[in-house]
């Protein structure tokens, strides 16, 4: 029968560095995976296309027309006339209140007119046109 000396034995280590590794390549996956799960809540629309096109993230509103002249804030169908109440009472509750346009490239320009004109007269002065970066 051995014995075993307990002095004889090494103290285990704890190493390190492959644990930063593990812990940098976590970091990296979920930073690269969060990218993707940005969901805006939008409707599919065939927008124009624009060289300078700029992204803007303090939008409040984001609304779309479509080429059948429907509006949809967000994901949602929406009147214009309800439409034109919530920007109005947003309005007045926020001021950097912001409302973007993704239209149609199909639609009559004078039905894009037509909605940004009537927001004008809410007293909305705070709008955009969107358009897909890139051009043809």
């Amino acid at each position: 029968m051995r014995i075993r000396d307990r002095h004889g034995f090494e103290k285990p280590e704890v190493m390190i560095i492959p644990m930063i590794d593990i812990m940098f390549f976590l970091l990296v996956f979920f930073m690269l995976s969060t990218l993707y799960m940005v969901n805006l809540k939008t409707i599919p629309v065939n927008m124009p296309k624009a060289q300078s096109a700029e992204t803007q993230m303090s939008v409040t509103y984001l609304i779309t027309m479509k080429s059948d002249g429907s509006l949809w804030l967000e994901d949602k169908l929406i009147s214009e006339k309800e439409l034109l109440l919530r920007a109005k009472a947003e309005n007045a509750k926020n001021p950097r209140f912001a409302i973007v346009v993704r239209a149609d490239q199909t639609l009559d320009y004078g039905m894009v007119i037509g909605l940004l004109d009537k927001f004008k007269a809410a007293g909305i002065t705070k709008f955009g046109l969107a358009a897909d970066s890139g051009g043809q």
